[in-house]
């Protein structure tokens, strides 16, 4: 509510503003996999970016990030080259702008503000949640144009990719725009379908960020992806997802990938046969291969496992991409309060970092706001 209200005096008061959000993610299980063609099992959460916006006349785009205390001022036709806009958090906007552009978004100027609960660095797609958040606003200030929801995710990850000259794949932006509450999501990365997995009521979801920002475009994201592209090639492939265990067998990358796709569907098949020791087992399975095969994890996020596991977690793991940022608990929601007190007080004590946890609730994708909710 009194954010709201922020984002509409930042646009000088409330007549003519409409609002839209967009949720962050955690990914219980599937990374790495988006770029394969795989599975991948996320569900959106409730920390995310909430934006006003407002039309103008004059060409002109206006963003500004209450968060950071900053406006940018480009122009709305996209015609700016990302690589020269500063400060950089922009480059997302005239991604947006341009992406939309390309697909026949007339130049209809609008003014935004932005604010957002979705951490940064941590691996639960603030960004994602950015450029969905200034999509629907972008579309809704252009009267009569629309796109649908599986192409608005293509026109997010394609921004994305303008603005930091990573490969991305493309579940983090599916998971903004088609979470469901009380559900993850079964997301294909090959066809785009989507299933809803009710998830247990008898788990909470607890996220613990180790105090590490990650930071995509200096990781080795794009290493990773172009083994997984180049042991693809190797097998005469289209993706990794066509590959069987025993084609990679010798490839510790491409064999995290295809293994991974498998755990997926197990993990699914396990949540709705309510068997929560299978399930915690595979999450963990899950972490081993994307710290020994993959080698995404670092020590902290692997003591963060260990210590969640100690703690009474069901299962955990790393979420997101790696080199940092967040792991991923399954706790028994009379142990959670216990759990996240203990695991960060020993991480703290281990480490001299601070850890941050906090509980998260599956909820329904982005969308508009009602501008009386302000």
């Amino acid at each position: 509510m009194g954010a709201r209200r922020d984002l509409a005096a930042a646009l000088g008061g409330s007549p003519g503003v409409g609002f839209v959000r967009a949720p962050g993610r955690v990914n219980l299980i599937g990374d790495h996999t988006d770029y394969n063609d795989g599975f991948a099992l996320p569900l959106a959460i409730d920390r995310e970016c909430v934006a006003a916006w407002r039309r103008r006349d004059d060409g002109q785009v206006t963003v500004r990030s209450l968060d950071l205390d900053a406006t940018v001022t480009l122009v709305a036709d996209g015609s700016a080259d990302p690589d020269t806009v500063e400060p950089t958090w922009a480059r997302l906007v005239i991604g947006i702008v341009r992406a939309l552009a390309g697909r026949g978004r007339p130049p209809a100027g609008f003014d935004a503000a932005l604010t957002s609960t979705v951490p940064l660095g941590a691996g639960l797609s603030s960004s994602a949640a950015f450029e969905v958040a200034i999509a629907l606003g972008a579309l809704s200030a252009a009267e009569g144009f629309d796109s649908d929801r599986r192409e608005l995710a293509r026109v997010c990850r394609d921004a994305e990719e303008l603005a930091t000259r990573v490969p991305c794949g493309l579940m983090d932006q599916l998971a903004s725009l088609f979470g469901r509450r009380d559900h993850a999501l079964l997301i294909d990365c090959r066809t785009l379908s989507i299933e809803p997995v009710l998830l247990p009521a008898d788990v909470s979801v607890l996220v613990v960020h180790s105090g590490i920002a990650r930071a995509l475009a200096a990781s080795a994201y794009a290493d990773r992806r172009a083994a997984c592209e180049a042991a693809a090639a190797r097998l005469g492939l289209p993706a990794l997802r066509d590959a069987r265990p025993d084609d990679v067998a010798g490839d510790p990358r491409a064999r995290h990938v295809v293994s991974e796709n498998q755990r997926v569907l197990e993990a699914v098949a396990a949540i709705r046969a309510g068997d929560l020791d299978a399930l915690g087992s595979i999450l963990l399975a899950s972490h081993m291969s994307l710290r020994d095969d993959f080698e995404v994890s670092t020590p902290e996020l692997d003591l963060l496992v260990d210590l969640l596991m100690e703690a009474g977690a069901v299962g955990a793991r790393l979420t997101g991409a790696g080199f940092g940022g967040c792991v991923v608990g399954l706790v028994r929601p009379d142990r959670l309060d216990r759990a996240a007190e203990q695991t960060t007080a020993r991480y703290r004590e281990a480490t001299g970092l601070e850890p941050t946890a906090f509980a998260v609730r599956a909820v329904d994708g982005a969308g508009a706001l009602a501008p009386e909710a302000a």
